[in-house]
């Protein structure tokens, strides 16, 4: 529906083509338009955007960006053309992390040309590299003023990543991990403080788990909070699963154990509709400078209807409240509703930072 697609063939068992994808979401919702602007698909995000002003904005990007025709044979392959990928830049988006299960669905000339076009579009890139020391090296966020950000981008086997997909001395792939153990742990806290330099706040994005099921595997639980403990880490960024996940607050710092996805092509596919893919929220998360700690946290929910987001119900905001409030008690996480539809922590946060 963007301008300049790729050739719509798919390699899988349940359609053949994209377009018809299409057709099952308008069979859902209603008209989807053709050629549609860049800025079409993040709809009311755009706004959020606008109201909150953040100074980074980092998302996973589970497709390649690419005309490869050179697919893996893996079930289901993800990418939009280079020449869409301009829709990134309409939401203003900082760094992308690649450390997935799909951006080399396309082979490592697809990640290639990924990698490619967001250096074009001056959108920084972790995760995935020429080699491993590019894989495993940090996005740097240079914020006017402010501390360096460093966003460092995992992707762990049990999300679905082939272990061939693994970045080498000099075969491009992604940083992967084969296991979360306490050692594997430890050597990526090591990692990462030997790269941060003082005053530095560092980001660690993880592509872990199965896509359904609100489980947090115990595992999951001592990565995140070792990389706190041993590299001051301030936020882990969490994703795989297709729908939100628990937030834990663990030593004033932020854990997305599995944030959920932003953009899908569900609509109108039949299975899982318990867990509610179509609800996608944005995290705002403030972070005190000179500590590293979370200041403040707002969740915003919207909803994915003709391949854009938009305001939920009223009925939806609570359903994700109470869904949230329910997986958060393992950790002793509080959520709240605001009567603005917004949601945050129920325990009080320190000053509020300008990061």
């Amino acid at each position: 529906m963007l301008p300049h697609p790729c050739d719509p063939t798919l390699h899988e068992n349940y359609l053949a083509s994209a377009k018809d994808y299409v057709g099952l979401a308008e069979q859902a919702n209603g008209p989807i338009p053709r050629n549609a602007e860049p800025s079409y698909v993040w709809g009311a995000a755009l706004d959020e955007l606008s109201r909150m002003q953040p100074d980074a904005r980092i998302i996973n990007l589970e497709t390649a960006i690419t005309r490869s025709d050179d697919y893996a044979r893996k079930g289901i392959n993800y990418r939009m053309s280079p020449e869409n990928a301009d829709c990134l830049s309409a939401a203003g988006i900082d760094c992308c992390v690649l450390a997935n299960n799909h951006v080399l669905d396309w082979g490592r000339s697809g990640l290639l040309q990924t990698l490619t076009t967001l250096e074009h579009l001056k959108i920084k890139a972790a995760g995935a590299g020429l080699n491993a020391f590019e894989a495993a090296a940090p996005a740097v966020l240079d914020l006017a003023g402010k501390p360096r950000v460093l966003v460092f981008s995992f992707g762990d086997v049990t999300s679905g990543i082939p272990r061939s997909w693994a970045a080498a001395t000099d075969i491009p792939g992604v940083n992967l991990l084969t296991q979360l153990s306490e050692a594997v742990a430890q050597r990526a806290a090591e990692y990462i403080v030997s790269i941060k330099q003082p005053g530095d706040l560092a980001v660690v994005s993880v592509h872990w788990g199965s896509n359904w099921g609100y489980e947090i595997p115990e595992e999951q639980q001592r990565f995140a909070r070792t990389l706190i403990d041993r590299a001051n880490v301030s936020i882990i960024h969490g994703h795989s699963s297709h729908h939100a996940k628990a937030v834990e607050v663990y030593h004033k710092r932020l854990i997305l154990y599995g944030c959920g996805d932003f953009f899908n092509d569900y609509e109108g596919i039949r299975g899982y509709e318990e867990y509610r893919s179509d609800l996608a929220l944005m995290y705002f998360a403030d972070i005190e400078p000179t500590t590293g700690d979370l200041a403040a946290f707002e969740i915003i929910p919207l909803q994915i209807r003709k391949f854009r987001l938009e305001p939920p119900s009223r009925q939806d905001i609570e359903w994700m409240h109470q869904t949230l409030q329910r997986e958060c008690l393992q950790f002793k996480t509080g959520i709240v509703l605001d009567p603005g539809g917004r949601l945050g922590l129920s325990h009080p946060m320190s000053n509020r930072p300008n990061t």
